[in-house]
């Protein structure tokens, strides 16, 4: 889950959301494809389509990152460059 924290300290918890510019359509956009039972393959997969729907210029893997956190053992980690390439060349 994510929990999601306004200036007010008014928080929201999300199974997927979105902040920042061009927010609405991103929101959308995963609200037609998340569902909860999705392998962390498709999960990443699609929040870099996500991510594609509001980016300016080109997506590659040291212009953005990728956070994931483990069910197992809760630790959060960050995907490589390389390893971001490599979702992004799947993508395309």
């Amino acid at each position: 889950r994510l929990f999601q924290v306004d200036p007010s300290g008014a928080y929201f918890g999300w199974k997927a959301t979105a902040i920042g510019k061009n927010y609405v359509n991103a929101k959308n956009f995963l609200e037609k494809r998340f569902q909860d039972d999705m392998e962390l393959e498709d999960a990443i997969h699609t929040a870099l389509l996500t991510l594609r729907e509001g980016f300016e210029g080109e997506m590659n893997g040291h212009n953005i990152e990728v956070g994931v956190v483990s069910k197992s053992d809760g630790k959060f980690r960050l995907l490589t460059p390389e390893q971001i390439q490599d979702y992004l060349d799947e993508a395309n």
